[in-house]
Protein backbone atom coordinates (compact mmCIF):
# COMPACT_ATOMS: atom_id res chain seq x y z
CA UNK A 1 0.00 0.00 0.00
CA UNK A 2 1.34 3.32 -0.79
CA UNK A 3 2.24 5.57 2.29
CA UNK A 4 1.83 9.45 1.67
CA UNK A 5 2.80 10.49 4.91
CA UNK A 6 5.34 11.80 7.21
CA UNK A 7 6.97 15.29 6.53
CA UNK A 8 8.13 15.70 2.68
CA UNK A 9 11.52 15.91 2.27
CA UNK A 10 12.54 19.52 0.67
CA UNK A 11 13.10 17.40 -3.00
CA UNK A 12 9.81 16.00 -3.02
CA UNK A 13 8.23 18.67 -1.86
CA UNK A 14 9.90 20.71 -4.30
CA UNK A 15 8.23 18.26 -7.40
CA UNK A 16 5.96 19.95 -9.47
CA UNK A 17 2.08 19.23 -9.45
CA UNK A 18 0.46 17.33 -11.92
CA UNK A 19 -0.79 19.15 -14.99
CA UNK A 20 -3.11 18.19 -17.59
CA UNK A 21 -1.24 16.57 -20.49
CA UNK A 22 1.04 14.78 -18.25
CA UNK A 23 0.60 10.98 -17.16
CA UNK A 24 0.43 11.63 -14.02
CA UNK A 25 -2.47 13.88 -14.21
CA UNK A 26 -4.08 11.33 -16.06
CA UNK A 27 -3.39 8.69 -13.74
CA UNK A 28 -4.88 10.56 -11.11
CA UNK A 29 -8.12 11.52 -12.88
CA UNK A 30 -8.90 7.66 -14.06
CA UNK A 31 -8.06 6.54 -10.11
CA UNK A 32 -10.20 8.67 -9.08
CA UNK A 33 -13.07 7.97 -11.44
CA UNK A 34 -12.25 4.48 -10.46
CA UNK A 35 -13.11 5.22 -6.82
CA UNK A 36 -16.13 7.54 -7.66
CA UNK A 37 -17.90 4.82 -9.87
CA UNK A 38 -17.62 2.26 -6.99
CA UNK A 39 -18.47 4.61 -4.08
CA UNK A 40 -21.87 5.78 -5.93
CA UNK A 41 -22.55 2.19 -6.97
CA UNK A 42 -22.10 0.79 -3.54
CA UNK A 43 -23.69 4.04 -2.02
CA UNK A 44 -26.98 3.26 -3.67
CA UNK A 45 -26.99 -0.09 -4.50
CA UNK A 46 -30.45 -0.55 -2.86
CA UNK A 47 -32.38 2.58 -4.72
CA UNK A 48 -33.35 0.80 -7.57
CA UNK A 49 -34.32 -2.34 -5.57
CA UNK A 50 -36.60 -1.15 -3.21
CA UNK A 51 -39.56 -2.09 -4.82
CA UNK A 52 -37.90 -5.89 -4.58
CA UNK A 53 -36.87 -5.22 -0.92
CA UNK A 54 -40.53 -4.32 -0.06
CA UNK A 55 -42.43 -6.95 -1.77
CA UNK A 56 -39.89 -9.87 -0.63
CA UNK A 57 -39.17 -8.58 2.78
CA UNK A 58 -43.30 -7.87 3.67
CA UNK A 59 -42.16 -3.74 4.34
CA UNK A 60 -43.10 -0.27 3.57
CA UNK A 61 -41.83 1.98 1.22
CA UNK A 62 -40.88 4.06 3.93
CA UNK A 63 -39.08 1.27 5.76
CA UNK A 64 -37.22 -0.16 3.03
CA UNK A 65 -35.85 3.80 1.74
CA UNK A 66 -33.12 3.26 5.41
CA UNK A 67 -31.36 1.19 3.31
CA UNK A 68 -30.41 3.93 1.63
CA UNK A 69 -30.71 6.93 4.32
CA UNK A 70 -29.01 4.95 7.16
CA UNK A 71 -26.20 4.64 4.79
CA UNK A 72 -25.96 8.45 3.62
CA UNK A 73 -26.41 9.61 7.20
CA UNK A 74 -23.08 7.52 8.43
CA UNK A 75 -21.47 8.52 5.31
CA UNK A 76 -22.12 12.31 6.73
CA UNK A 77 -21.60 11.31 10.45
CA UNK A 78 -18.51 9.70 9.57
CA UNK A 79 -16.60 11.71 6.85
CA UNK A 80 -15.77 14.34 8.79
CA UNK A 81 -13.48 12.66 11.40
CA UNK A 82 -12.49 10.36 8.72
CA UNK A 83 -11.04 13.61 6.85
CA UNK A 84 -9.00 14.33 10.62
CA UNK A 85 -7.67 10.80 10.27
CA UNK A 86 -6.62 11.66 6.39
CA UNK A 87 -4.83 14.82 7.48
CA UNK A 88 -2.75 12.30 9.85
CA UNK A 89 -2.52 9.52 7.90
CA UNK A 90 -2.44 10.48 3.72
CA UNK A 91 -5.46 10.59 1.31
CA UNK A 92 -4.22 8.05 -0.45
CA UNK A 93 -3.99 5.34 2.51
CA UNK A 94 -7.25 6.83 4.19
CA UNK A 95 -8.91 6.40 0.70
CA UNK A 96 -7.85 2.49 -0.17
CA UNK A 97 -8.49 1.53 3.67
CA UNK A 98 -12.25 2.92 2.93
CA UNK A 99 -12.84 1.82 -0.49
CA UNK A 100 -11.28 -1.85 1.07
CA UNK A 101 -13.81 -2.03 4.00
CA UNK A 102 -17.03 -0.62 1.41
CA UNK A 103 -16.05 -3.93 -0.75
CA UNK A 104 -16.12 -5.80 2.18
CA UNK A 105 -19.34 -5.24 3.35
CA UNK A 106 -20.77 -5.10 -0.18
CA UNK A 107 -19.69 -8.49 -0.34
CA UNK A 108 -21.65 -9.64 2.50
CA UNK A 109 -24.58 -7.69 1.96
CA UNK A 110 -26.51 -10.54 -0.22
CA UNK A 111 -26.31 -12.88 2.83
CA UNK A 112 -28.28 -10.19 5.30
CA UNK A 113 -31.14 -12.14 6.87
CA UNK A 114 -33.78 -9.28 7.00
CA UNK A 115 -33.96 -6.03 7.02
CA UNK A 116 -32.67 -5.06 10.46
CA UNK A 117 -29.50 -6.83 9.17
CA UNK A 118 -29.26 -5.17 5.85
CA UNK A 119 -29.99 -1.80 7.41
CA UNK A 120 -27.07 -2.04 10.07
CA UNK A 121 -24.84 -3.66 7.06
CA UNK A 122 -25.16 -0.25 5.19
CA UNK A 123 -24.96 1.86 8.08
CA UNK A 124 -21.58 0.78 8.32
CA UNK A 125 -21.01 0.80 4.75
CA UNK A 126 -21.45 4.36 4.19
CA UNK A 127 -19.26 5.15 7.76
CA UNK A 128 -16.62 3.39 5.20
CA UNK A 129 -17.28 5.07 1.97
CA UNK A 130 -16.92 8.41 3.82
CA UNK A 131 -13.41 8.17 3.21
CA UNK A 132 -13.47 8.74 -0.52
CA UNK A 133 -15.19 12.31 -0.41
CA UNK A 134 -13.47 12.84 2.70
CA UNK A 135 -9.93 13.05 0.95
CA UNK A 136 -10.45 12.78 -2.86
CA UNK A 137 -11.02 16.57 -3.25
CA UNK A 138 -8.62 17.57 -1.26
CA UNK A 139 -6.03 15.50 -2.85
CA UNK A 140 -7.28 16.64 -6.16
CA UNK A 141 -6.79 20.32 -4.58
CA UNK A 142 -3.08 19.38 -3.07
CA UNK A 143 -1.68 17.60 -6.40
CA UNK A 144 -2.71 18.98 -9.23
CA UNK A 145 -2.46 22.75 -10.82
CA UNK A 146 -5.33 25.16 -9.58
CA UNK A 147 -6.24 25.46 -13.25
CA UNK A 148 -6.92 21.90 -13.49
CA UNK A 149 -8.88 21.42 -9.80
CA UNK A 150 -12.51 22.18 -11.63
CA UNK A 151 -12.05 20.29 -14.44
CA UNK A 152 -10.62 17.25 -11.88
CA UNK A 153 -13.35 17.50 -9.83
CA UNK A 154 -16.40 17.49 -12.06
CA UNK A 155 -14.76 14.21 -13.73
CA UNK A 156 -14.49 12.75 -10.32
CA UNK A 157 -18.19 13.61 -9.76
CA UNK A 158 -18.72 12.14 -13.44
CA UNK A 159 -17.49 9.08 -11.73
CA UNK A 160 -20.05 9.29 -9.19
CA UNK A 161 -22.89 9.44 -11.93
CA UNK A 162 -21.50 6.51 -13.96
CA UNK A 163 -21.48 4.29 -10.63
CA UNK A 164 -24.91 5.19 -9.72
CA UNK A 165 -25.97 4.47 -13.10
CA UNK A 166 -24.73 1.26 -13.65
CA UNK A 167 -25.30 0.11 -10.50
CA UNK A 168 -28.83 0.66 -10.55
CA UNK A 169 -29.07 -1.05 -13.86
CA UNK A 170 -26.73 -3.85 -13.39
CA UNK A 171 -29.54 -4.76 -9.92
CA UNK A 172 -32.69 -3.97 -11.59
CA UNK A 173 -31.81 -6.47 -14.59
CA UNK A 174 -30.40 -8.72 -12.32
CA UNK A 175 -33.07 -8.46 -9.50
CA UNK A 176 -35.66 -9.56 -12.53
CA UNK A 177 -33.25 -12.73 -13.06
CA UNK A 178 -32.32 -13.74 -10.08
CA UNK A 179 -33.65 -11.32 -7.12
CA UNK A 180 -32.16 -8.72 -4.93
CA UNK A 181 -29.58 -10.22 -3.48
CA UNK A 182 -27.95 -12.00 -6.89
CA UNK A 183 -27.96 -7.81 -7.68
CA UNK A 184 -26.18 -6.63 -4.85
CA UNK A 185 -23.14 -9.21 -5.04
CA UNK A 186 -22.98 -8.18 -8.74
CA UNK A 187 -22.42 -4.21 -7.36
CA UNK A 188 -20.11 -5.91 -5.19
CA UNK A 189 -17.44 -7.61 -7.76
CA UNK A 190 -18.28 -4.37 -9.58
CA UNK A 191 -16.66 -2.09 -6.83
CA UNK A 192 -13.87 -4.79 -6.52
CA UNK A 193 -12.78 -4.46 -9.91
CA UNK A 194 -13.12 -0.77 -9.45
CA UNK A 195 -10.78 -0.46 -6.17
CA UNK A 196 -8.05 -2.50 -7.59
CA UNK A 197 -7.87 -0.03 -10.62
CA UNK A 198 -7.69 2.75 -8.02
CA UNK A 199 -5.05 1.07 -6.42
CA UNK A 200 -2.94 0.56 -9.13
CA UNK A 201 -3.50 3.97 -11.29
CA UNK A 202 -3.49 6.41 -8.15
CA UNK A 203 0.35 7.85 -7.96
CA UNK A 204 1.76 8.39 -5.41
CA UNK A 205 1.59 11.30 -3.23
CA UNK A 206 3.84 14.55 -3.91
CA UNK A 207 2.71 17.58 -1.37
CA UNK A 208 1.06 15.65 1.44
CA UNK A 209 2.53 16.76 4.82
CA UNK A 210 1.12 14.60 7.70
CA UNK A 211 -0.48 16.26 10.34
CA UNK A 212 -1.25 15.22 14.05
CA UNK A 213 -4.58 14.33 15.37
CA UNK A 214 -5.66 17.45 17.46
CA UNK A 215 -9.17 17.31 18.35
CA UNK A 216 -9.29 20.63 19.55
CA UNK A 217 -6.90 21.87 16.54
CA UNK A 218 -9.99 20.32 14.11
CA UNK A 219 -12.55 21.75 16.45
CA UNK A 220 -11.09 25.25 15.58
CA UNK A 221 -10.34 24.62 11.82
CA UNK A 222 -14.72 23.37 12.05
CA UNK A 223 -15.48 26.23 13.62
CA UNK A 224 -13.49 28.84 11.35
CA UNK A 225 -15.22 26.89 8.26
CA UNK A 226 -18.60 27.00 9.92
CA UNK A 227 -18.21 30.88 10.82
CA UNK A 228 -17.57 31.87 7.30
CA UNK A 229 -20.79 33.01 5.58
CA UNK A 230 -19.48 31.63 1.93
CA UNK A 231 -18.95 28.59 3.29
CA UNK A 232 -22.25 28.28 4.84
CA UNK A 233 -23.61 29.24 1.60
CA UNK A 234 -21.84 26.78 -0.09
CA UNK A 235 -22.89 24.00 2.35
CA UNK A 236 -26.38 24.99 2.37
CA UNK A 237 -26.42 24.63 -1.95
CA UNK A 238 -24.65 21.02 -1.55
CA UNK A 239 -27.28 20.10 0.99
CA UNK A 240 -30.41 21.73 -0.75
CA UNK A 241 -29.60 20.29 -4.46
CA UNK A 242 -28.81 16.67 -2.90
CA UNK A 243 -32.51 16.57 -0.81
CA UNK A 244 -34.20 17.13 -4.33
CA UNK A 245 -31.52 14.80 -6.02
CA UNK A 246 -32.33 12.20 -2.81
CA UNK A 247 -36.26 12.42 -2.90
CA UNK A 248 -36.61 11.83 -6.65
CA UNK A 249 -34.42 8.92 -7.00
CA UNK A 250 -35.19 7.39 -4.16
CA UNK A 251 -39.04 7.18 -5.10
CA UNK A 252 -38.81 7.30 -8.64
CA UNK A 253 -39.10 3.25 -8.75
CA UNK A 254 -42.07 3.08 -6.67
CA UNK A 255 -43.47 5.80 -9.36
CA UNK A 256 -42.20 3.67 -12.58
CA UNK A 257 -43.29 0.57 -10.71
CA UNK A 258 -47.13 1.07 -9.81
CA UNK A 259 -49.77 2.52 -12.46
CA UNK A 260 -49.89 4.33 -15.09
CA UNK A 261 -46.06 2.78 -15.94
CA UNK A 262 -46.01 -0.66 -14.06
CA UNK A 263 -42.20 -1.19 -15.45
CA UNK A 264 -40.47 -4.15 -14.42
CA UNK A 265 -37.44 -4.19 -12.11
CA UNK A 266 -34.82 -3.92 -14.85
CA UNK A 267 -37.05 -1.37 -17.07
CA UNK A 268 -36.93 0.93 -13.59
CA UNK A 269 -32.88 0.01 -13.38
CA UNK A 270 -32.50 0.75 -17.24
CA UNK A 271 -33.89 4.40 -16.43
CA UNK A 272 -30.93 5.45 -14.47
CA UNK A 273 -28.80 5.43 -17.63
CA UNK A 274 -29.75 9.06 -17.72
CA UNK A 275 -27.03 9.25 -15.14
CA UNK A 276 -25.02 9.79 -18.51
CA UNK A 277 -26.38 12.89 -18.25
CA UNK A 278 -25.03 14.10 -15.10
CA UNK A 279 -21.22 12.82 -16.32
CA UNK A 280 -21.78 15.57 -19.10
CA UNK A 281 -23.00 18.42 -17.22
CA UNK A 282 -20.32 17.67 -14.10
CA UNK A 283 -17.19 17.27 -16.51
CA UNK A 284 -18.55 20.16 -18.14
CA UNK A 285 -19.20 22.20 -15.35
CA UNK A 286 -15.56 24.11 -15.97
CA UNK A 287 -16.74 25.43 -19.08
CA UNK A 288 -20.23 26.61 -18.05
CA UNK A 289 -18.07 28.25 -14.71
CA UNK A 290 -15.99 30.02 -17.88
CA UNK A 291 -19.17 31.16 -19.62
CA UNK A 292 -21.85 32.43 -17.52
CA UNK A 293 -19.64 32.77 -13.73
CA UNK A 294 -20.19 31.06 -10.86
CA UNK A 295 -23.37 31.93 -9.89
CA UNK A 296 -24.77 32.26 -13.38
CA UNK A 297 -23.75 28.48 -13.38
CA UNK A 298 -25.81 28.01 -10.23
CA UNK A 299 -28.85 30.21 -11.40
CA UNK A 300 -28.95 27.79 -14.71
CA UNK A 301 -28.68 24.56 -12.91
CA UNK A 302 -31.63 25.40 -10.56
CA UNK A 303 -33.75 26.72 -12.76
CA UNK A 304 -32.80 23.54 -14.95
CA UNK A 305 -33.77 21.34 -12.10
CA UNK A 306 -36.81 22.82 -11.55
CA UNK A 307 -37.90 22.37 -15.09
CA UNK A 308 -37.25 18.90 -14.65
CA UNK A 309 -39.43 18.57 -11.54
CA UNK A 310 -42.10 20.22 -12.96
CA UNK A 311 -41.92 17.97 -15.88
CA UNK A 312 -42.60 14.59 -13.94
CA UNK A 313 -45.65 15.56 -12.50
CA UNK A 314 -47.59 14.53 -16.34
CA UNK A 315 -48.73 10.50 -16.70
CA UNK A 316 -46.89 10.44 -19.50
CA UNK A 317 -43.78 8.28 -19.40
CA UNK A 318 -41.88 9.98 -22.29
CA UNK A 319 -42.24 13.35 -19.51
CA UNK A 320 -40.67 11.25 -17.18
CA UNK A 321 -38.17 10.44 -18.55
CA UNK A 322 -37.07 14.14 -20.26
CA UNK A 323 -37.96 15.51 -16.71
CA UNK A 324 -34.95 12.89 -14.80
CA UNK A 325 -33.13 14.29 -18.10
CA UNK A 326 -33.16 17.79 -17.11
CA UNK A 327 -33.43 17.29 -13.12
CA UNK A 328 -30.11 15.25 -13.30
CA UNK A 329 -28.32 17.77 -15.91
CA UNK A 330 -29.26 20.34 -13.15
CA UNK A 331 -28.01 18.54 -10.14
CA UNK A 332 -24.91 17.94 -11.08
CA UNK A 333 -23.66 20.96 -12.54
CA UNK A 334 -25.00 22.79 -9.41
CA UNK A 335 -23.52 20.05 -7.11
CA UNK A 336 -19.95 20.48 -9.13
CA UNK A 337 -19.86 23.91 -9.34
CA UNK A 338 -20.56 23.97 -5.50
CA UNK A 339 -17.72 21.46 -4.12
CA UNK A 340 -15.17 22.80 -6.60
CA UNK A 341 -15.99 26.08 -4.72
CA UNK A 342 -15.45 25.06 -1.20
CA UNK A 343 -11.83 23.83 -2.31
CA UNK A 344 -11.18 26.76 -4.17
CA UNK A 345 -12.17 29.38 -0.92
CA UNK A 346 -10.43 27.29 1.74
CA UNK A 347 -7.12 28.88 2.40
CA UNK A 348 -6.80 26.29 5.34
CA UNK A 349 -8.42 23.04 6.05
CA UNK A 350 -9.05 22.25 2.79
CA UNK A 351 -9.60 18.35 3.83
CA UNK A 352 -12.05 19.65 6.68
CA UNK A 353 -13.70 22.37 4.30
CA UNK A 354 -14.62 19.69 1.73
CA UNK A 355 -15.53 17.17 4.57
CA UNK A 356 -18.00 19.42 5.71
CA UNK A 357 -19.68 20.10 2.20
CA UNK A 358 -19.74 16.27 2.14
CA UNK A 359 -21.59 16.15 5.20
CA UNK A 360 -23.95 18.73 3.82
CA UNK A 361 -24.59 16.98 0.57
CA UNK A 362 -25.22 13.11 2.52
CA UNK A 363 -27.72 15.01 4.93
CA UNK A 364 -29.30 16.32 2.40
CA UNK A 365 -29.62 13.09 0.55
CA UNK A 366 -30.77 11.10 3.88
CA UNK A 367 -33.36 13.95 4.29
CA UNK A 368 -34.74 13.90 1.00
CA UNK A 369 -34.89 10.30 0.86
CA UNK A 370 -36.98 10.21 4.55
CA UNK A 371 -38.90 12.96 3.75
CA UNK A 372 -39.87 11.90 -0.05
CA UNK A 373 -40.65 8.88 1.19
CA UNK A 374 -43.18 10.21 3.95
CA UNK A 375 -44.43 12.82 1.01
CA UNK A 376 -44.87 9.99 -1.24
CA UNK A 377 -46.99 7.91 1.16
CA UNK A 378 -48.88 11.15 2.20
CA UNK A 379 -49.63 12.76 -1.23
CA UNK A 380 -48.05 11.01 -3.94
CA UNK A 381 -46.01 11.82 -6.39
CA UNK A 382 -46.79 15.42 -6.23
CA UNK A 383 -45.64 15.84 -2.52
CA UNK A 384 -41.85 14.40 -3.65
CA UNK A 385 -42.43 17.41 -6.46
CA UNK A 386 -43.31 20.18 -3.82
CA UNK A 387 -40.30 19.02 -1.43
CA UNK A 388 -37.64 19.79 -4.92
CA UNK A 389 -39.21 22.96 -5.39
CA UNK A 390 -38.91 23.95 -1.70
CA UNK A 391 -35.26 23.54 -1.47
CA UNK A 392 -34.61 24.51 -5.13
CA UNK A 393 -36.16 28.07 -3.79
CA UNK A 394 -33.62 27.76 -1.27
CA UNK A 395 -30.86 27.59 -3.77
CA UNK A 396 -32.22 30.41 -5.45
CA UNK A 397 -32.96 32.74 -2.47
CA UNK A 398 -29.02 31.85 -0.96
CA UNK A 399 -27.57 32.76 -4.63
CA UNK A 400 -29.08 35.75 -5.28
CA UNK A 401 -28.33 37.04 -1.52
CA UNK A 402 -24.67 36.34 -2.78
CA UNK A 403 -25.32 38.14 -5.86
CA UNK A 404 -26.11 41.04 -4.05
CA UNK A 405 -23.30 41.16 -1.62
CA UNK A 406 -20.59 40.80 -4.51
CA UNK A 407 -22.68 43.81 -6.27
CA UNK A 408 -22.48 46.01 -3.18
CA UNK A 409 -18.72 44.71 -2.83
CA UNK A 410 -17.96 45.72 -6.08
CA UNK A 411 -19.35 48.83 -5.87
CA UNK A 412 -17.55 49.96 -2.77
CA UNK A 413 -14.88 49.21 -4.27
CA UNK A 414 -15.18 51.31 -7.14
CA UNK A 415 -16.12 53.90 -4.81
CA UNK A 416 -12.87 53.83 -2.95
CA UNK A 417 -11.15 53.90 -6.27
CA UNK A 418 -12.63 56.49 -7.36
CA UNK A 419 -11.95 58.42 -4.68
CA UNK A 420 -8.39 57.21 -4.10
CA UNK A 421 -7.37 57.74 -7.71
CA UNK A 422 -5.57 61.01 -8.77
CA UNK A 423 -7.99 62.74 -11.54
CA UNK A 424 -4.61 63.26 -13.58
CA UNK A 425 -4.60 59.60 -14.02
CA UNK A 426 -7.80 59.53 -15.21
CA UNK A 427 -7.25 62.79 -17.61
CA UNK A 428 -4.13 61.38 -19.16
CA UNK A 429 -5.77 57.95 -20.14
CA UNK A 430 -5.78 58.01 -24.10
CA UNK A 431 -8.78 56.87 -26.25
CA UNK A 432 -7.61 53.51 -27.47
CA UNK A 433 -8.86 50.94 -24.79
CA UNK A 434 -9.64 53.56 -22.67
CA UNK A 435 -11.82 55.18 -21.19
CA UNK A 436 -15.71 56.50 -23.20
CA UNK A 437 -15.78 60.41 -22.96
CA UNK A 438 -18.75 61.33 -20.52
CA UNK A 439 -18.87 57.85 -18.64
CA UNK A 440 -18.70 58.53 -14.77
CA UNK A 441 -14.87 57.33 -13.34
CA UNK A 442 -16.57 54.87 -10.87
CA UNK A 443 -18.79 53.27 -13.48
CA UNK A 444 -15.41 52.32 -15.56
CA UNK A 445 -13.69 50.93 -12.63
CA UNK A 446 -16.53 49.02 -11.05
CA UNK A 447 -17.04 47.38 -14.56
CA UNK A 448 -13.28 46.33 -14.45
CA UNK A 449 -13.06 45.25 -11.21
CA UNK A 450 -16.49 43.08 -12.12
CA UNK A 451 -14.86 41.48 -15.06
CA UNK A 452 -11.43 40.88 -13.04
CA UNK A 453 -13.46 39.02 -10.44
CA UNK A 454 -15.28 36.98 -12.97
CA UNK A 455 -11.90 36.13 -14.58
CA UNK A 456 -10.23 35.50 -11.29
CA UNK A 457 -13.42 33.26 -9.13
CA UNK A 458 -13.30 35.39 -6.82
CA UNK A 459 -17.07 36.41 -7.93
CA UNK A 460 -17.76 32.79 -6.43
CA UNK A 461 -21.06 33.31 -4.05
CA UNK A 462 -19.74 36.09 -1.56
Amino acid sequence: MPSDTGALTPHVSALPKHAPGEPGYRRVLLALFAAGVATFALLFSTQALLPAISADLGVSPGAASWTVSATTAALALAVLPLSAVSERFGRQRTMTWSLTAAVLLGLAMPFAPDLGSLIALRTLQGAAIAGIPASAIAFIAEELRARAVIGAVGLFVAGNSIGGMAGRIITGWTADAWGWRAALATVAVLAVLCAAAFRVLLPRARHFTAAPLAPRALARTVRGHLSDGLMRRLYAIGLLFMTVFGSVYTMIGYRLAGEPFGLSAGLIGSVFVIYLVGTGSSAAAGRLVARLGRRGTLYAAAGTTAAGLLLTIGDSLAAVLAGLVLLTAGFFAGHAVASASVSHAAKTGKAQASALYQVAYYVGNSAGATVGAVAFHAVGWNGVVVLGLTALTGVTGITIHATRLATAATRTAAHDRARTEPRATVRARTPAGGPVRGEPTGQRIGAGLARTAEGTGAETIR
